[in-house]
């Protein structure tokens, strides 16, 4: 996905930034959200019964790995995280999903390098699916972007090695963060995508980053209302990024 121009005015410059300081809050709370070794495929699971559609085929197995913004930091329900509510999401589509929410705030990429062969290791059996989001605490920390860049080098070699499809939920930063600095981590996500043929979704927050209300009062998190937009503004991506059953690719 192409990025979009960051001629934008200054306050949602400064909102934009308040958004990617995602361990503000998120390391020093880390306990208050799920951890990788807690989280099962229960997470956000929801009844048939209230399903707008019956779910069909063989179930899908996904990982969501992240930050804060995937733990659901702040959320008085965690029915109300980004996770949770895409499971929902593709379920009521018909999807048989089920995710997995490995969401820790405060997570860089370099923890989340840590912690990506115990996540996979848990498992019962491989994840079908794997969505990686992070690098939002990597621009709060200063990390240069080649240090990211081989961090997220590291974790897709993991992946493609263990033949599990990725998609890649990018970051961008901010303008006062100067325009070799922005330019050089904008282009990473595109670039690894690429370099991995996994899919990507360019800055997956743009829907929602100018508008204040869909925040917590930090202006950090989303809000229940916020995830619900940001689930509605991916859901198509994701939906079209996951493997096909054996059944649809016989079929098409």
């Amino acid at each position: 996905m192409p990025i979009n121009s960051l001629s934008k005015t200054v306050s949602a410059a400064v909102c934009f930034a308040a958004v990617l300081a995602l361990s503000a809050c998120g390391a020093e709370n880390a306990d208050d959200a799920p951890s990788s070794a807690r989280a099962g495929p229960e997470t956000g699971a929801i009844a048939d019964s209230e399903l707008a559609i019956p779910v069909m085929g063989e179930q899908i197995d996904i990982i969501a790995f992240g930050d804060s913004l995937f733990a659901g930091y702040g959320l008085e329900d965690m029915a109300d995280s980004y996770p949770s509510k895409l499971e929902a999401a593709l379920r009521a589509r018909g999807i048989n999903a089920a995710i997995v929410n490995a969401g820790v705030s405060g997570d860089t990429s370099a923890a989340g390098l840590s912690r990506l062969a115990f996540t996979l290791d848990a498992q019962e059996q491989t994840p079908d699916f794997f969505i990686l989001e992070l690098g939002g605490n990597d621009l709060l920390r200063g990390l240069s972007p080649e240090e990211t860049r081989a961090n997220f080098s590291a974790m897709l070699t993991i992946l493609r090695d263990r033949d599990i499809p990725v998609l890649l939920m990018g970051m961008r930063a901010p303008p006062n963060y100067g325009p070799e600095y922005q330019a050089e981590f904008d282009a990473l996500y595109g670039e690894l995508a690429a370099e991995f043929d996994t899919a990507l979704i360019g800055f997956w927050m743009e829907d929602i980053y100018e508008d204040a209300s869909l925040f917590q009062s930090d202006r950090i998190h989303p809000t229940a209302e916020g995830i619900e937009a940001l689930v509605a503004s991916t859901l198509d991506e994701v939906a079209a990024a996951l493997p096909q059953s054996d059944e649809a690719d016989a079929e098409s």
